[in-house]
């Protein structure tokens, strides 16, 4: 199946004008498609005390669970110019737990699996 990349980078970009960054003046916005089909999306909401700053893609998620949960399947992150941006390490941990290896990721190289994007990641299997 082609998926639609423009439509959910639109999502993002939407999602970024709602970005509450005062301090770093670096809105992001990201966007997933969920599997039963439905779009979630999340902001950056920055704070004066920097640590409890939320990335874009930490709305997301509690997005997706708030809206009743399931697995991601696609995803994508921008800037405040609209540009496509990798998530930071913390956010791919965030992603995996909730898309898995087979999620897709629009990366500044083109789509790649989670798998790719987080190698050898730590899930909820290795609780066992």
């Amino acid at each position: 199946m082609n998926f639609d990349w423009d439509a959910l980078v639109t999502a993002a970009k939407g999602a970024m004008k709602n970005a509450y960054a005062p301090y770093s003046k670096f809105p992001v916005g990201a966007a997933a498609r969920v599997a039963d089909g439905r779009f979630v999306t999340g902001c950056n909401v920055e704070n004066a005390a920097y640590g409890v700053a939320l990335c874009a893609e930490c709305g997301l998620i509690s997005q997706l669970v708030l809206s009743g949960g399931g697995r991601l399947t696609h995803f994508a992150c921008v800037n405040g110019a609209g540009e496509v941006l990798m998530p930071c390490g913390r956010c791919r941990q965030l992603l995996w737990e909730h898309g898995g290896p087979d999620l897709e990721v629009l990366t500044t190289h083109g789509v790649k699996r989670m798998d790719e994007v987080l190698p050898d990641a730590f899930g909820a299997d290795d609780l066992h």
